[in-house]
């Protein structure tokens, strides 16, 4: 195979010649892996060759050995594990050699698959000589060799795990990128890979960082490297900080005051790359001691041995001020554009994070740059003074900002309106919104928004919808809260007398010419959702009076014309809005009697419309679809059986959906839905729906997500056609009994385990439907084979001691059901069990009532069981 032009052709602008090239690569692959993956690393080392093709050689060698999905990574390595030994050390010894090519992109390539090699073999004890041969060449000569071993010695880094490698190996890996960095070397390409690297070695560094010794030098390499001549030197030294504040925060003191110098300096000084990185490092030390000081609750007054250093607290004199300066240097188009990140949006998000931190004591610092600001002739000035006081609204207690913002409200509501500038206006409707959100609800004692002020907050809002689309979008948002604050006020809202206005004002700036830019118009079906979810009984007949109009809408988008592909989104953009838009509509109307019965009469059409979208087929309108339908058979209740038959294929399809899991979660929840609204309706379909849960289940393609609602879902069926689920009780007990032995005896990060109770949350919600299903039915007798292995199960999770209280509940419940249902015959079970007296006593003196109703329900039925 003539590989060298094979990968020209593969990059080839004409179509057919890639494509051509492209199917004999992956020919070659398939009829003779060793013989392809040894060409290519041929090709890669081979100096002869022209660069691009031995970069993609490099780049198709790396995708041989990873990939981004979990299934296919797991066979990839067993692959590279199996392959001929032979063929492997040629390789490796190619991939070496090429780290000393004079060309610059096959060096990097080079890196890059001895990283992804050493990921695979070193975990499994092979390739051990490899870190020695890099070590040696950090000695070489040509400076370029030393740069491109180091940049090979980070991406090894970034692809195994520290308890893979040895100490004695991390302490010269250390000390040769730590000598890399420091300025007595020469090269400032090689300085750049060492710095880079070191990025990701600190993870290794755990022992380094706990010697003082070894701790102050990598500090000072690190805060010297931060004043390179070399702005990439300097940006990436920085971001070892910022991995050094989070990674290693507990060791930071001695150094802090140094930190803050170093970052005032290139916050105030350098290049934006750089300052910006300056930021986050404060951004990050936020982060930390937010986290500790959340975790202790407000239990640490007088408590020294809680972690935190306050090192925020101590730096707000001259924190403050620095970044109040770095909103000063706003960019002039930044509010159109979506991904615009900038010194000024840093510095605002950092001051966020420091009021988050300490509270009360940020506001005396702020005020003063609010006053002397926000009046000033120059939009910089006007538009950095609403941004500081939009930034420190959460974090105070309300008493401290309710004065301010009493004074400050009617300013805004004017700027709002008559300020010349878009920058200001955008972000006065922006810090409108923090007010609301923050400042405005039932929890919230002193009210900002009065009788007098309401009608002017309204009038205000609503004309800057009609504003340009990213001040239009802002004022939504604004709306979104306001209405939100005002979601448990009893028979009567405040809005209620400007409900039809708001409404018709939401509509209109949806059908804005310029709706999809700025997210205006997937905001103004966001503010309109919430304006009716959280409207009263006196507005439900205006809110009847929106169902053929959004009806129509969605009507409006399925008339069949061909659509290109961008109008094809576009399209299926809306179609997802209007049935997110007739869900919470859906939900309102159907929550009591009155308006439910009026409201059904549109029931037909509607469902109607669902499957039209259906049938246009494009996974966002599926999801929102078939949410609206859950919120639709619950409200039809028995009466959604008619629609069955025709909805039933696309059920299957959602089901049937493991490329978008969350579209195949979410049907399995309308499952539930439905059972709950059809009961024992709902048989003719079990057979179906059962055998591709179960299907679900067993596959390991799906998302492990999905698995737990699937469960739920088991218990949601049972309950529904009661002891009609003895026919798949076999399957459904054998699929939670091996569930459940994997959720009692696994270890792992904090992901992990919320991940396990979600699961055995699951699979308890399984067996309470099934329990309670199978109640008073003559065939209880059948779950008592299974009752030894679930109070095992109980055991287990009680005796693991890693539950939540959502766990702690159901698990409680099914004691609870496990007696009731089996009475007697569960009596000496419960008796026997390791665990479930201690477990009882222990929900029944919980603090959460939840908890303790459930433990004196189950108390009660236990009694009952035992004394019978």
């Amino acid at each position: 195979m003539e590989v060298t032009q094979v990968l020209l052709n593969a990059q080839s602008i004409d179509g057919a010649v890639r494509k051509n090239a492209e199917e004999s690569l992956k020919q070659f692959q398939e009829q003779n892996l060793p013989g392809f993956l040894l060409l290519l690393s041929g090709e890669l080392v081979n100096e002869e060759k022209p660069v691009e093709t031995r970069k993609l050689a490099g780049l198709i060698l790396k995708n041989a050995l990873d990939a981004k999905d979990q299934q296919r990574k797991v066979e990839l390595v067993q692959r590279w594990l199996l392959l001929d030994g032979n063929a492997k050390s040629q390789i490796k010894a190619g991939l070496l050699k090429t780290l000393s090519s004079p060309v610059s992109d096959a060096r990097s390539t080079a890196s890059q698959v001895i990283a992804k090699v050493a990921g695979i073999e070193l975990p499994h004890k092979q390739w051990p000589e490899l870190i020695g041969s890099l070590l040696s060449n950090v000695h070489q000569l040509p400076a370029h060799v030393k740069q491109a071993t180091l940049e090979t010695l980070g991406y090894l880094c970034e692809e195994v795990s520290p308890d893979v490698i040895d100490q004695d190996q991390v302490n010269k890996i250390l000390t040769a990128v730590v000598q890399g960095i420091s300025a007595s070397e020469g090269n400032i390409d090689v300085r750049l890979a060492a710095t880079r690297a070191l990025y990701n070695a600190l993870g290794f560094a755990q022992a380094n960082f706990s010697n003082d010794m070894e701790r102050d030098y990598l500090m000072r390499v690190v805060c010297e490297a931060t004043q390179s001549p070399d702005v990439r030197i300097r940006q990436a030294a920085f971001e070892c900080l910022v991995s050094i504040s989070s990674t290693y925060y507990e060791k930071l003191a001695p150094y802090i005051q140094d930190i803050f110098n170093i970052t005032a300096k290139a916050v105030r000084e350098d290049e934006e790359p750089v300052a910006l990185q300056a930021v986050e490092f404060w951004s990050s030390i936020c982060d930390e001691e937010t986290d500790i000081l959340e975790e202790y609750g407000g239990e640490f007054t007088g408590d020294s041995n809680i972690p935190c250093f306050y090192f925020i607290k101590q730096a707000i004199p001259a924190l403050v001020p620095m970044l109040l300066e770095t909103l000063l240097k706003q960019e002039e188009d930044q509010d159109q554009d979506e991904g615009a990140w900038n010194i000024a949006m840093a510095g605002g998000t950092c001051l966020g994070l420091v009021a988050r931190t300490v509270g009360d004591d940020i506001v005396p610092l702020v005020v003063p740059f609010i006053e002397e600001n926000i009046t000033k002739p120059d939009w910089r000035q006007r538009e950095a003074a609403t941004y500081a006081f939009g930034s420190i609204l959460e974090g105070p207690f309300p008493e401290k900002l309710i004065p301010l913002v009493n004074v400050a409200l009617t300013f805004m509501l004017t700027a709002l309106t008559k300020d010349p500038n878009s920058h200001v206006k955008d972000t006065t409707a922006w810090t409108l919104g923090r007010i609301f959100e923050f400042l405005h609800g039932s929890a919230v004692d002193t009210p900002i928004i009065t009788q007098a002020n309401c009608q002017q907050i309204i009038t205000v809002l609503l004309q800057s919808m009609k504003d340009t689309p990213n001040v239009a979008e802002k004022a939504c948002g604004a709306l979104y809260f306001l209405a939100q604050g005002y979601e448990d006020v009893g028979p009567s809202s405040p809005l209620t007398p400007f409900f039809q206005e708001i409404v018709q004002s939401l509509l209109t700036v949806t059908h804005r010419e310029d709706a999809r830019e700025s997210r205006l118009r997937t905001a103004a079906y966001e503010t309109l959702n919430e304006v009716v979810r959280c409207s009263t009984e006196e507005t439900a007949p205006l809110v009847l009076q929106l169902v053929p109009v959004i009806t129509l809408e969605l009507h409006n988008t399925l008339e069949g014309q061909k659509l290109s592909s961008d109008e094809k989104e576009k399209q299926s953009e809306l179609q997802g809005l209007l049935c997110g838009c007739l869900q919470v509509i859906i939900q309102k109307l159907g929550s009591s009697e009155s308006t439910k019965y009026v409201f059904m009469q549109y029931a037909d059409q509607i469902m109607g419309l669902f499957l039209k979208v259906f049938a246009c087929r494009s996974a966002t309108v599926h999801e929102e679809a078939m949410l609206a339908i859950g919120a639709l058979a619950y409200a039809a209740g028995p009466d959604f059986a008619k629609y069955m038959p025709e909805f039933y294929r696309y059920l299957e399809m959602g089901l049937q959906n493991f490329e978008e899991y969350q579209v195949c979660a979410v049907t399995v929840g309308v499952v539930g839905d439905i059972c709950r609204a059809l009961e024992d309706k709902i048989v003719p379909y079990c057979d179906g729906i059962m055998t591709q849960l179960l299907k679900n289940l067993s596959s390991n393609q799906l998302h492990r997500s999905v698995k737990p609602p699937i469960f739920s879902c088991f218990g949601d069926i049972a309950l529904a056609v009661g002891e009609y689920f003895e026919k798949y009780l076999m399957w459904a007990m054998s699929a939670l009994q091996s569930a459940a032995e994997l959720s009692t005896h696994t270890t792992g990060d904090d992901e992990l385990i919320e991940y396990i109770n979600t699961l055995r949350n699951g699979i308890l919600e399984a067996y309470s439907g099934i329990f309670q299903g199978f109640k008073n039915s003559p065939k209880t007798q059948l779950l008592i084979p299974y009752a030894p292995h679930i109070l095992q199960f109980l055991d287990g999770i009680y005796m693991e001691k890693d539950m939540d209280d959502v766990v702690m509940k159901t698990a409680i419940g099914v004691l609870g059901d496990l007696a009731d249902t089996l009475g007697s015959h569960a009596a000496s079970l419960i008796q026997q069990s390791v665990s479930s007296k201690d477990f009882l006593n222990e929900c029944l003196s919980s603090e959460d009532l939840m908890i303790k109703e459930s433990a004196e329900w189950a108390k009660l039925a236990i009694t009952r069981a035992i004394s019978v």
